[in-house]
């Protein structure tokens, strides 16, 4: 199933399923629009079921608590989240648009990927590891922001060789779907794909 998210700056489809058809999926994601900023937070839960669910929903009530303020903080409320529970995969990106930056951090398997309309692709290499509780080396990356940029974010139960084929149609609910559909891995494991345009 197709969700999407319009704001007058940003618009967003995100597709999600969980494994096997459980009821719980281990995969948690976020994404808000104001005037000011929009953010993206995508949460893989380790293992899957309904501790793996938990897990990513801490790590998306902790960004929510603290969207307003850097990708950094949030980065540390989400691994503050993680103390006694299983652990998570974590990604954030939010657009700045009184500073025209794009921020990004991730700790885990979960990939991004922005493309600027007059650039090549962008695809910041994550930190190995998942959020724990523990003390984290998290790196921030900040990239100039311009109008009609496209992006691509999954968690690892998508297999795709190649976003760069599929870039130009990433807004489309039709061509996440087949995406979704050739590229998942038969319900092997938890999925959330979020693709969008910000305008």
């Amino acid at each position: 199933m197709i969700e999407n998210f319009q704001h007058e700056k940003v618009n967003v489809n995100a597709y999600q399923n969980p494994k096997n058809g459980m009821y719980f999926c281990g995969d948690s994601y976020y994404v808000n629009a104001t005037d000011n900023y929009f953010i993206c937070v995508v949460a893989d839960g380790l293992g899957s079921g309904e501790y793996a669910h938990d897990a990513s929903q801490a790590v998306i009530s902790a960004a929510k608590a603290r969207e307003k303020e850097d990708v950094t903080e949030i980065m540390k409320a989400c691994n503050e989240a993680m103390k006694n529970k299983r652990g998570a995969a974590v990604s954030v990106f939010k657009v700045n648009y009184d500073k025209q930056e794009v921020v990004y951090s991730c700790v885990g398997n979960i990939r991004f990927f922005l493309y600027p309309p007059s650039e090549k692709l962008i695809y910041p290499l994550p930190v190995k590891g998942y959020l724990s509780g523990k003390p984290q080396n998290m790196k921030t990356h900040r990239f100039p922001f311009s109008s009609k940029m496209k992006f691509f974010v999954y968690s690892d139960g998508l297999n795709i060789p190649s976003v760069r084929k599929y870039i130009k149609d990433i807004p489309s609910a039709t061509s996440l779907l087949e995406i979704a559909e050739i590229f998942t891995t038969d319900g092997m494991d938890d999925v959330t794909i979020i693709s969008g345009e910000i305008l």
